[in-house]
């Protein structure tokens, strides 16, 4: 049997495992912020134009097209 996640040392304070350093919480959080601006682009633009293309378009501009969006209308 193998283990492939990290292994921690049951003799640590609280048994619990390290927490994730600011800059990795960081990346997690500007990763889960492109995903839902590439949600909210696509899901605009698809509502909008009713094309897969700009579907597309909008969901690689993501953030951008969103503030336009929410800009103009």
């Amino acid at each position: 049997m193998s283990h492939s996640g990290p292994v921690y040392d049951a003799g640590m304070p609280g048994g619990m495992p390290p927490r994730p350093k600011v800059v990795q919480r960081s990346v997690n959080v500007a990763k889960a912020g492109a995903s839902l601006g590439t949600v909210l682009a696509v899901t605009i633009s698809w509502s909008v134009h009713k094309s897969i293309l700009w579907a597309i378009v909008h969901g690689l501009l993501s953030w951008l097209y969103v503030v336009y969006y929410a800009l103009t209308r």
